[in-house]
């Protein structure tokens, strides 16, 4: 019985994580910041990165990113680049920094992804 009434307790903890998960997915575009998110999960800042990454495997913020990430590397994959600086792009070597230019006689990320289009 204990063990049944943990795991039911362990399911109502989880679906407020879950709610932030939906709306990360549904507003990544958008500012986000861990304080926020945590309201809506009705938990301490703390305790939502904690139980967020035990949860999904990662950091709120490293699930934001990932999430901004994801359809610029899809839409670069459809534009079926050729030529080093798209191989560079879509195998997601340029993420190094945006000091160090990944594409030869770029100074900055803007300027690559200007010589790509």
């Amino acid at each position: 019985m204990t063990s049944g009434r943990a795991a039911a307790q362990h399911l109502r903890d989880l679906a407020p994580l879950c709610g932030v998960r939906d709306r990360i997915d549904r507003e990544y575009a958008q500012p986000l910041n861990v304080e926020a998110l945590a309201r809506d999960a009705y938990i301490s800042a703390g305790h939502f990165s904690r139980q967020f990454r035990l949860t999904h495997g990662e950091s709120p913020y490293g699930y934001v990113m990932t999430r901004r990430i994801e359809p610029a590397i899809v839409r670069l994959r459809r534009a079926n680049l050729s030529g080093d600086p798209g191989r560079l792009l879509v195998t997601g070597r340029v993420l190094r920094s945006a000091r160090e230019p990944a594409v030869p006689n770029c100074d900055d990320y803007a300027s690559a992804v200007r010589v790509v289009r």
